[in-house]
Parts: C-alpha cells; sequence; structure tokens
C-alpha cells in the first residue's frame, strides 16, 4: 500500500461487500425536453425503479404532461429567443401543476443551432437553478440520429430478428438508422428537412436555408424571401427532395448530388430492411396524426415519401413516437462503491459530475488487440458525438479472462490510443469495471502508460445513454459514492429504459 500511496495514487483493498441504499423501489418526477432548430417541446412522466442486483430499472413511467409543439422562438439570425422559450416552459410546467423545485431530475437535449454557444448559454440561463438536477446533452447528427432510433421504438423493435430502418425527418434535416439484433448497425444523416422552406399563411416564402435553394433550383422554381410559394412549386420541390432521401434510405452506390448532401457518411450497400419507421415532425403528417400546421414541406414529403414507400419492399411501421422520438426524462439512483479495488490519482480530482459514459463492444480474445480496443472506443465516441475532446468520458467495461500483464497493457494501450482526444483535451481518464480489477487496471494505466489523471472503479454496470457523478473518497471505508442517470426513452423493451403501465 505505502509504495502506491508514495505514487500519489491510492489502491484500496477492502473485504466489506458492495453496499446500495436501500430501499427498494424509487419513485422520481423527471422532464425530458428537447429544444432544436425547428421547434421544443417537453414532457413531465413520473418515473418508479425497481431495484434488480447492482441496478436500479426504470419499470414503470406515468405521463404527467406533453406539452404543445413550439416552433422555436428566434430573435434573429439563428439567435434563439431565450426570453420567449423561458415563457413558453413556465406555461408547460403550471399546466403539469408542478413547480420547477418539485423535479426529481432530467434531461434537456439541444440539437441544431441550440448547441451553438451562445444559444446553449442562454438556454442554460433558464434552467439555472436545477443544473445538479438536469443531463444536458448537447446532440449534433450522430447522437441525434442515435436518440431519434431509440426514441422510435426502432432499436427495440429490430430485437425482434428483423433489420429495421428508422428516417427521423425534422426541419432541417433527416436522421437515418438502420438497427439489427437490438442494436444500432449504422447511421447517416442528409439534408432533407420540412422548413428549409418556410412560408405564412398567405403562402409568402418566409425562411430558406441553402438546401431550400438546391432543391428550388432541381425542381426549376424560382424561390424569394416575400415571394409566393404556389402549391405546384411546393410539390415539385417536395418531389425533388424525397428522391434524394429515397436513394439516401436504399444506401450503397448513389449519385454525386445524393452524395454531397450527405452531413454523415452514407448509409453502406447491404440487404434491404425488414421494416421502415418514420420520426421526427414529418411522421405527424405521414401517418395523419398531425394537428397542428407548420406551414412547410412537412405534409408535402410524408405524401410523397408514402407514395415511394408503397413500391419498396420493407413494411412500413408505426413508430412508438413520432415527432417525439426523444429522451422523456431520466432516471438516478446512488450506489457505494466498495469492497474489491479502487485507484484513483490524484485525489483531489474527485468530484466529477455529469460524465457520459461509452460502453464500446470490447473482444477479450487471449491476446488482446490494441488496435481493435481504441477503434472500438473510437467508434463509440464518434456515435455518441464526444471526439471534439470538449468533456470527459467515462468508458465502461466488462473484463473477461485473466489478468496478466501482456493482457491488461494491451488493455490500456487500446483504451489510451482511443481515447486521445479527451485526454490530450486535459480531461481525466476514468474507467468503470463490471468486475474486480479496476485497482490492476488504473495502476497498470498509472505505471505504464503514463497517465497522470485517473479514476479506476469498478463494480458497477452502466450502459451508454448513462451520466455519471463520482463524488469524493470517503477516507474511512475508501469508497466513492457514484450517482447513475440515465436517459428515459418511451419505447419498450430498451433493458433498464422506460416502458408504460396501464
Amino acid at each position: 500500500m505505502s509504495e502506491e500511496e508514495e505514487q500519489g495514487g491510492r489502491i484500496f483493498f477492502s473485504n466489506v461487500g458492495r453496499s446500495m441504499e436501500l430501499e427498494d423501489e424509487i419513485r422520481l418526477t423527471s422532464v425530458g425536453i428537447d429544444i432544436g432548430s425547428s421547434t421544443s417541446h417537453l414532457a413531465f412522466s413520473r418515473i418508479v425503479l425497481e431495484r434488480l442486483d447492482t441496478r436500479y430499472m426504470v419499470v414503470e413511467r406515468t405521463l404527467l404532461h406533453q406539452s404543445e409543439v413550439l416552433l422555436t422562438p428566434y430573435a434573429g439570425d439563428n439567435e434563439i429567443d431565450a426570453e420567449a422559450l423561458g415563457a413558453f416552459i413556465a406555461e408547460q410546467y403550471e399546466a403539469a401543476g408542478l413547480k420547477p423545485e418539485a423535479i426529481d431530475t432530467g434531461a434537456l437535449i439541444l440539437t441544431g443551432v441550440a448547441v451553438r454557444r451562445r444559444n446553449a448559454r442562454a438556454i442554460g440561463e433558464i434552467f439555472s437553478a436545477q443544473t445538479g438536477k438536469f443531463v444536458v446533452v448537447s446532440a449534433g447528427d450522430g447522437l441525434e440520429t442515435t436518440l431519434a432510433a431509440f426514441g422510435s421504438g426502432a432499436v427495440a423493435r429490430s430485437g425482434k430478428g428483423e433489420r429495421v430502418l428508422n428516417v427521423d425527418i425534422g426541419g432541417g434535416t433527416s436522421k437515418l438508422a438502420l438497427c439489427e439484433n437490438g442494436a444500432i448497425r449504422n447511421i447517416s444523416a442528409i439534408d432533407v428537412g420540412a422548413r428549409v422552406i418556410a412560408f405564412d399563411a398567405d403562402r409568402r416564402i418566409t425562411r430558406i436555408e441553402e438546401a431550400g435553394y438546391y432543391f428550388a433550383r432541381r425542381a426549376g422554381v424560382a424561390v424569394n424571401l416575400g415571394a409566393i410559394l404556389t402549391a405546384e412549386d411546393a410539390q415539385r420541390i417536395a418531389a425533388s427532395m424525397v428522391d434524394v432521401l429515397f436513394e439516401a434510405m436504399q444506401g450503397g452506390e448513389m449519385r454525386r448530388q445524393t452524395t454531397d448532401l450527405h452531413r454523415l457518411p452514407p448509409l453502406p450497400a447491404g440487404p434491404t430492411p425488414d421494416v421502415v419507421m418514420i420520426s421526427g415532425g414529418v411522421s405527424e403528417f405521414l401517418y395523419a396524426d398531425a394537428e397542428q400546421d407548420f406551414s412547410d414541406l412537412g405534409p408535402l414529403l410524408a405524401l410523397e415519401l408514402r407514395q415511394r414507400l408503397a413500391n419498396w419492399s420493407p413494411r412500413l411501421e408505426r413508430p412508438q413516437q413520432g415527432i417525439r422520438a426523444t429522451v422523456v426524462g431520466a432516471s438516478q439512483y446512488t450506489v457505494q462503491v466498495s469492497g474489491s479495488t479502487i485507484f484513483v490519482d490524484p485525489l483531489d480530482m474527485l468530484p466529477v459530475r455529469n460524465v457520459p459514459v461509452i460502453k464500446p463492444a470490447l473482444v477479450f480474445d487471449e491476446e488482446i488487440d490494441a488496435a481493435a480496443i481504441a477503434e472500438a472506443v473510437r467508434e463509440s465516441l464518434a456515435r455518441l458525438d464526444l471526439s471534439d475532446g470538449e468533456s470527459a468520458v467515462a468508458v465502461c467495461y466488462e473484463w473477461e479472462g485473466s489478468a496478466s500483464y501482456r493482457r491488461l497493457a494491451g488493455f490500456c494501450r487500446g483504451i489510451v490510443e482511443g481515447l486521445a482526444p479527451i485526454l490530450q483535451g486535459g480531461h481525466p481518464l476514468i474507467l468503470v469495471g463490471e468486475g474486480d480489477i479496476g485497482g490492476l487496471v488504473g495502476m497498470h494505466c498509472k505505471q505504464e502508460a503514463g497517465i497522470s489523471k485517473l479514476v479506476s472503479i469498478d463494480g458497477i454496470k452502466l450502459d451508454e445513454f448513462d451520466f455519471i457523478d463520482i463524488g469524493a473518497m470517503l477516507e474511512t471505508s475508501g469508497a466513492v459514492p457514484v450517482v447513475i442517470k440515465s436517459l428515459v426513452f418511451p419505447s419498450l423493451g430498451l433493458g433498464h429504459e422506460a416502458f408504460d403501465r396501464d
């Protein structure tokens, strides 16, 4: 023990069993808030968690209040009107009969222009009094695509043995996720959206995005702010957009103009999906559920796409959520890490808060391949838009096999290489093992990889879409308290995510 303490780190050995809070059931009031470039909405839920082994699982979600969908207000070009947005949110709290202090936990999802630093800061001010309760997720194209596939139920649906393509069509972009065996296999995104051209009740054009000009030119339609967009011209533009979108949905080789519109790499060639689900705002028109008219191309896109899908072999199925295919809140519970080993260096780097979790698909062969470990980590970072190195990331892993020096070396080298952008950003290396190996892994990363700031704990089961707070060391027990917050989706069959009970 003394040798490790002299190096600044500390390994704790204990025969005490892992402890957890005694409640078998936890009830939370949670809110899920989605603020995007085109629309914003929120939902309040009561969530019930039950303890199962070392994890609490969401077993019941009761919807308390669901807001109407608001066209995101703007005070200027790409500057969200935080005052108007705040007033809308306050109205929804009142409609739900809830005060902000009554909220136990929540998730705030920012997409599109809401992610931009100035807008994110202004939106953050709206929720400043609840900062410690909220998981805040700034979602780029990759994470937004992933959230939509989970929120629509496509990921869960693919667990029944069929390939499911989820197409989330919003105001500015369309996000595509190919799901198989209960997991997302490929994602893509393209500049096709209902509000690339918007107009008022008199059909005078009020907004034109760059993609709107592009598709209008392709359709042979001249568009200008303040000009009238006839129904016939709007239909021609929508048909041009669906030409591109449908080609992107089929994957594989495509025309150059379609490839150029992609925001993420196109879907690869492969077997045709068995099922197609459409989510996002346009889905409300495609499945004829829409009650609001947003004065944009949404209804025409839905009509054109439905006609194309009628002649394509995959079955069109209804998603569990359309425009609200996102998180509905967050669960939260606290566990006490103790027993076995923990490695923290330096001790004063704790606490850390709201650290997103990745769970890469790691292969623990007899000879651990460091390059494969690194690539799996990079893929997880990219999928959750965490590659920019702006925040710390916790890597969850489940060790398999012996803990020989060679295997530890391969594992640690791969992890450090895969997390290079995170570590180069000055963030600590945070590792969470599901077995009793945290101390050994931490010590190896410190001594052999030269990592100066690291936390290596074990005995906790985590998943992607989890966020963790790791508290300061409890000197009496050599333990750290860990708060686990999980994004909760409205879809069925997602393991620890929520499902509704009648």
